[in-house]
C-alpha cells in the first residue's frame, strides 16, 4: 500500500517561513506574560478519560480524540460499549488538565496561582479556515483568586500581548453567565433548560433575533417565555456602554444581583483606565461562550480582520472542586494562537530584528584545506551572532541564490578551489 504524502485531514505540516513567526509569537508570549508574574507549566497531551467526559467541556465533549486500551486491558470481546475500551483521550483544552494539575499539587503551590501554559489539543470537527483538528493553544490562568482583581489582570496582559504583536482596535466582548442565568429566571425558563437556550442564544450574531426566536418556538419552549427573554434584548439595544449593564439591572430586578453588575463595570472601567494596547471593551449580554464549566465572567476577543472571535475566556470557580471536593476560584484567558498566525502571515508579517544570515558556498573542488578555511568562517560569524549556513556550490547557482534569498539569507559568499 502506498505511503501517504499529505497530512492527515485538520492537521497541517508547517513551513519554515510560518514557524519563524510561530517561533517569535511564543517568545513575544512568554516575555510579556512573565512581566504579569505568570509561571510556565506543562500537563500531558493525555487525559483520563473520565476528566475529559466531565459534562465540563460542552460541545467538545463530542469531538475527542479517544484513545483504545493497550495489551491485555484491551479485551474487544468483553466490550459492552465504548467505554469499556477506551481508557484516554488527547486533550481538547487546557483548561480541564490544568484543574487536574493543580488539585494534585495544589500544595506544592503558592496562592494565587498563575499559571502559563502553550500546548497543542486535539479536537475531532469539521476544518475551516482558521481552524484545524489539531492546534496550539496558549492560557493564562489565576487560580485561588475570588475577586475580579484576577479577571483585570488577566485582560490587561492578554491585550499587552496583542498590543505588542502589533494588533489594534480589537473588541473585547464581556458578559457573566450570572447575568444570563438571571435573564433565563426572570423569563420564565427552568433552570434545567438554561444551557440549551444559552446556546441558541449565542447564535444570535449569526442568525439575527427572528432566527433566535425560531428556534426556541421549534425547541418547544413557552411562547411567553420567548417572548419575555427576547424583549430584554430588545430594550436594551440603542443602549450603548456601561448603560447597558445598568438596564438590564432595572430590567431583571431582584433576578440579578446589584453586586454582579457592580463587578463587571469594575472590571470595564479598570481594565479602561490603565489598557496599553489600543482596544475596546463592550457588555455583550449575548455573549454565552461554549464551555458548561463558567461560574462568572466571559468574555471574547473579536478582529474584524478575522470576523471572529480570536481569543477568549471567563471564570469556573467549580471545576477544580470537581477533583479535590473543595471550592478554589479559578479564571482564565486563552488566545486563539493559529487564529492569531493566520492574521500574521496574511498580513505579511515580517519578525523584527531577526539575525544577520549568511550563505557559505563552496567550490565543488574544494580540498580539505579551503573546507575547513569556510567552517572556520562560519564558527567566526557565528560567535558574532550572524545565522550562517554552509553548503556546497550547486550547478546553476542562480536558482540556488534564488532560494537562498527567498529563505532569508541577506549576505551570500562563494569560495572557490585555486
Amino acid at each position: 500500500m502506498a505511503m501517504k504524502k499529505k497530512p492527515v485531514t485538520g492537521m497541517k505540516d508547517i513551513m519554515p517561513e510560518e514557524m519563524e513567526i510561530r517561533d517569535y509569537v511564543i517568545s513575544t508570549i512568554k516575555k510579556v506574560y512573565k512581566t504579569y508574574g505568570f509561571s510556565s507549566i506543562e500537563t500531558p497531551s493525555v487525559e483520563h478519560i473520565e476528566n475529559l467526559s466531565s459534562k465540563q467541556g460542552g460541545e467538545n465533549e463530542k469531538l475527542i480524540f479517544k484513545i483504545l486500551k493497550r495489551g491485555e486491558k484491551l479485551r474487544l470481546e468483553d466490550a459492552k460499549g465504548e467505554m469499556d475500551v477506551v481508557d484516554g483521550g488527547l486533550r481538547y483544552d487546557l483548561t480541564v488538565p490544568l484543574s487536574r494539575y493543580y488539585a494534585n499539587h495544589a500544595n506544592d503551590l503558592g496562592t494565587p496561582f498563575k499559571a502559563l501554559q502553550m500546548g497543542n489539543v486535539w479536537r475531532a470537527e469539521r476544518p475551516q479556515r482558521g481552524r484545524f483538528r489539531q492546534f496550539m493553544q496558549c492560557d493564562i490562568d489565576i487560580l485561588g483568586e475570588p475577586s475580579n482583581l484576577a479577571e483585570i489582570e488577566l485582560m490587561l496582559a492578554t491585550s499587552g500581548v496583542l498590543g505588542t504583536l502589533g494588533f489594534k482596535k480589537f473588541t473585547i466582548r464581556i458578559n457573566d453567565r450570572r447575568i444570563l442565568k438571571a435573564m433565563a429566571a426572570y423569563s420564565g425558563f427552568r433552570p434545567e433548560e438554561y444551557d440549551s437556550v444559552f446556546i441558541i442564544i449565542d447564535k444570535l450574531d449569526k442568525i439575527g433575533m427572528d432566527g433566535v426566536q425560531s428556534e426556541l418556538e421549534s425547541a418547544g419552549y413557552e411562547e411567553e417565555n420567548i417572548q419575555r427573554f427576547c424583549n430584554i434584548f430588545t430594550a436594551t439595544q440603542e443602549v450603548e456602554g456601561i448603560g447597558k449593564i445598568d438596564s438590564m439591572v432595572e430590567i431583571l430586578g431582584d433576578f440579578l444581583e446589584q453586586e454582579v453588575a457592580d463587578g463587571l463595570k469594575t472590571i470595564i472601567t479598570t481594565v479602561l483606565s490603565v489598557k496599553e494596547a489600543d482596544f475596546s471593551i463592550v457588555f455583550d449580554p449575548t455573549l454565552v461562550r461554549g464551555m458548561s464549566y463558567y461560574t462568572g465572567p466571559i468574555y471574547e476577543i473579536r478582529m474584524d480582520e478575522f470576523g471572529g472571535s480570536v481569543g477568549g475566556g471567563g471564570r469556573y470557580d467549580e471545576m477544580i472542586g470537581r477533583f479535590t471536593g473543595q471550592q478554589t476560584p479559578a479564571v482564565g484567558f486563552s488566545i486563539g494562537f493559529e487564529r492569531i498566525i493566520l492574521l500574521m502571515l496574511e498580513n505579511n508579517f515580517q519578525v523584527p530584528g531577526s539575525e544577520e544570515s549568511v550563505a557559505l558556498l563552496i567550490d565543488k573542488k574544494a580540498d580539505d584545506d579551503l573546507t575547513q578555511k569556510v567552517f572556520k568562517e562560519a564558527k567566526r560569524r557565528r560567535e558574532q551572532g550572524q545565522r550562517v549556513t554552509v553548503m556546497k556550490m550547486k550547478k546553476n547557482k542562480k536558482f540556488q541564490k534564488e532560494q537562498l534569498k527567498k529563505d532569508g539569507y541577506q549576505e551570500i559568499v562563494e569560495f572557490f578551489a585555486d
